[in-house]
């Protein structure tokens, strides 16, 4: 019987391995030249990058056709949504596709405007302006990381000249966005105030914002507050907690003290202007605008007038003056005359004056204009004002210790709570002309009353999940060293044991003599004879051709005895 015969393809490979010691080496220096000529290959390979990426279907077809008639080698990556050329040849590659044309589908901008042919019409010039205005502003949106491309349509009134019939521009956005990207409100209202900034007479109310899932994104309720009122009313709220809490922690504790605010914001934009006259209340410090005076005076008698003759050439005759009584001089002590008395010597005396000067006329006119006191005030009041707070304080009780030793909790006095409520109107600028109000609470806080009992290391719920955890790897541990001793082992064992080699003639000679008589003619104990024969046969061969093979068998079986 031949043992070899027997043997896995494995062993009996590896034997005839040992048996040829250059075969190991021609194999190595195969491997070596081979890996050397891959690397070489490598090499020498060209840089490949990015011609053109997510090109449509068409234009896809027309760029590898131009490609091909002009020789560039080119490949595809990314599962073939970018065709890659050599790197040296990107930018040459590029100019030659745009000389043709290429690609078709890419936006088109203002070079609309470059090959504008002799004679053309007005509208058809317009209609290249504007498909040049959405190209140019669909590629600053495109800037944006989470867009991939974008689509802008621009619906521009034709002017006129009539006020009722004019209309506003609008225009309308598709954004096509990356794979799990998304824009947020901030983004929108970019994109928004891009494209009204843009076109004239465009305002943001009239730009709608839609996703390739066909959802709205640009707001359509004005009056709700955006996402920057929201927070900026949060953060004028924390701003006054914050003062609340800052003065008032160092007296109480800042465990002790909790405190919330609420802000009525306005965040209209208010625009006044007042003019007001007021009237003249000192006339001496006021400001003379105009003054205006006019006199006019006339003495002596009336001019001579009428026919020229003796008559009237002779000069008026004298006056004929009234008969006076002296008055005899008063004594010491004597009343005064009356009145009357004199009364009519004033009055002759008046006449004669008036006889002997003539007549007079007298007449002045005086108008004075004065400035009118005048008020102009234009205030405009910007917007984020604050209109009303409401704060609500709550603090702890005051905790002591009594004579036992125990700590016990109390009240405020109706003192503290004052002086509180103070120092917390001050804080926040208490103004009862606005509306402010305050409430302040002296209360005792749950978790001073009732304290938990703390748990145990051992009991909390992440070291037990840990310790669970632990056992389970354990477990999975001693399966796989279970597995390992009894039943990998001994199956690697079974397989890799070393070749029988062949009975020989002098082993079933000796064999024959040695065997009793009565064992002669059972075949079992022939074959385990035989079998013992050839181990030895085998264990002696191995010895003299390897000392160390056999060395290591023994330490082998050592080792297994051992186990």
């Amino acid at each position: 019987m031949n043992a070899t015969a027997t043997l896995p393809n494995g062993t009996a490979l590896l034997e005839k391995v040992k048996a040829n010691p250059r075969l190991p080496m021609m194999l190595g220096g195969a491997a070596l030249v081979a890996a050397i000529a891959v690397g070489v290959m490598w090499s020498r390979a060209p840089d490949y990058k990015v011609l053109y990426s997510n090109l449509s279907e068409r234009d896809g077809g027309a760029v590898i056709q131009s490609l091909q008639q002009m020789n560039v080698p080119y490949k595809f990556a990314e599962g073939g949504g970018a065709v890659m050329v050599p790197a040296d040849k990107v930018a040459e590659t590029r100019l030659r596709l745009a000389s043709q044309g290429l690609p078709k589908s890419g936006t088109t901008g203002m070079e609309l405007m470059d090959n504008q042919k002799f004679g053309i019409s007005q509208f058809a010039e317009q209609v290249n302006y504007q498909r040049g205005l959405e190209g140019e502003l669909a590629r600053s949106i495109e800037s944006i990381g989470a867009v991939q491309s974008a689509r802008v349509h621009l619906a521009i009134p034709k002017p006129t000249l009539f006020v009722r019939e004019r209309q506003k521009p609008t225009a309308s956005v598709v954004l096509q966005l990356y794979p799990g990207r998304a824009v947020d409100e901030g983004q929108v209202a970019a994109i928004t105030h891009l494209v009204s900034s843009s076109v004239p007479e465009l305002t943001p109310k009239s730009i709608s914002i839609v996703d390739q899932q066909g959802n709205l994104l640009s707001g359509t309720n004005d009056r709700s507050l955006d996402a920057s009122q929201l927070k900026y009313v949060q953060q004028v709220e924390q701003g006054y907690v914050k003062r609340v809490e800052s003065i008032l922690a160092p007296i109480l504790g800042k465990d002790n003290i909790h405190a919330q605010v609420t802000a009525d914001v306005d965040f209209s934009s208010v625009e006044h202007t007042d003019e007001s006259y007021k009237p003249n209340q000192d006339p001496t410090k006021a400001a003379i605008r105009s003054q205006q005076t006019s006199e006019s005076n006339s003495q002596g008698g009336t001019p001579v007038g009428g026919v020229p003759g003796a008559l009237s050439n002779q000069p008026p005759a004298a006056a004929a003056a009234p008969v006076t009584t002296p008055q005899p001089p008063r004594q010491p002590g004597q009343p005064n005359p009356p009145a009357q008395a004199n009364q009519p010597a004033q009055t002759t005396q008046t006449t004669q004056t008036a006889e002997k000067t003539g007549p007079s006329n007298s007449r002045r006119d005086s108008t004075t204009n004065y400035e009118l006191d005048r008020v102009v005030r234009h205030v405009q009041q910007a917007a984020g004002g604050v209109k009303r707070l409401s704060v609500a304080v709550v603090v702890n009780y005051r905790t002591k210790v009594d004579a036992k030793g125990k700590p016990v909790t109390e009240a405020l006095s109706a003192k503290e709570l004052a002086q509180i409520e103070n120092l917390t109107k001050e804080a926040m600028g208490f103004s009862a002309d606005r509306g402010d109000s305050l409430n302040v609470v002296n209360s005792p806080f749950t978790s001073d009353i009732k304290t938990e009992p703390e748990v145990p290391v051992w009991k909390q719920p992440q070291m037990i999940d840990l310790a669970k955890t632990g056992v389970g790897y354990l477990l999975l541990a001693l399966l796989a060293v279970f597995l390992w001793f009894k039943v990998a082992r001994p199956v690697l064992r079974k397989y890799t044991a070393p070749p029988l080699p062949a009975p020989t003639e002098t082993a079933a000679a000796t064999e024959a003599v040695l065997l009793p008589p009565e064992e002669e003619t059972n075949p079992e104990v022939l074959r385990l004879a035989a079998k013992y024969e050839s181990d030895l046969a085998l264990v002696r061969d191995a010895a003299q051709r390897d000392p160390r093979l056999v060395a290591s068998v023994i330490k082998t079986w050592m080792a297994n005895d051992e186990g």
